[in-house]
């Protein structure tokens, strides 16, 4: 009958060892996995950070070709350089929103007008004087915008009442001219509207 000798104790102070010297290389090894997760997530957001600054700075470049394109001036050559110009700012995310018709939403939209309609069933945009943009899920600057609202049937008695049918182009035109006043007041046309500015 033979006998298994127990084991030495060397040998088990060589498997303690091996033991701690497991855990503490999975423990690096973690740490390590930890720190790349988060040097690649601080990477990203300070791409994602320099890359909405830059789309930022645009806003004012694509407000005056809206304004020129507006009165007809992007044709030929500018057309085509302005189109390559917006498509590369949406391929970098940048997203324009602010369409008339739309409902308003004070989040995204800052309205610098409003009037009354008893054709107006809710508030909705009547005309869009700046559009607003967004980066991703961020929005960078909120659309300046008329707004339309339900209103009573113009009476007889009231001359309140009896100016609520909306004429669009006075709309328009009263709202690009509160616009500029407030880019005047600002420093000039070409800064864009703070996200929560006021006219």
């Amino acid at each position: 009958m033979s006998v298994t000798p127990e084991p030495s104790a060397e040998l088990e102070a060589a498997r303690q060892e091996a033991a701690e010297r497991t855990a503490d290389l999975q423990r690096v090894s973690a740490e390590y996995a930890n720190y790349r997760k988060r040097v690649d997530r601080d990477r990203e957001q300070v791409s994602a950070s320099a890359r909405e600054r830059v789309l930022t700075e645009l806003l004012p470049v694509l407000d005056d070709i809206d304004r020129a394109d507006s009165h007809g001036d992007v044709t030929g050559a500018f057309k085509a350089v302005a189109d390559k110009l917006l498509a590369t700012a949406q391929r970098l995310g940048l997203q324009r929103f602010g369409a008339e018709g739309e409902p308003f939403d004070p989040a995204l939209h800052e309205a610098v007008h409003f009037a009354t309609s008893p054709a107006a069933t809710e508030q909705s945009v009547a005309a869009v004087l700046r559009h607003g943009y967004r980066v991703g899920d961020r929005v960078v600057r909120v659309a300046v915008v008329a707004v339309v609202g339900p209103g009573d049937e113009p009476g007889a008695d009231d001359a309140v009442a009896a100016q609520e049918v909306v004429d669009e182009d006075a709309v328009r035109a009263e709202a690009s001219a509160a616009v500029e006043d407030v880019d005047q007041a600002a420093g000039g046309g070409d800064r864009p509207a703070a996200a929560g500015g006021s006219a």
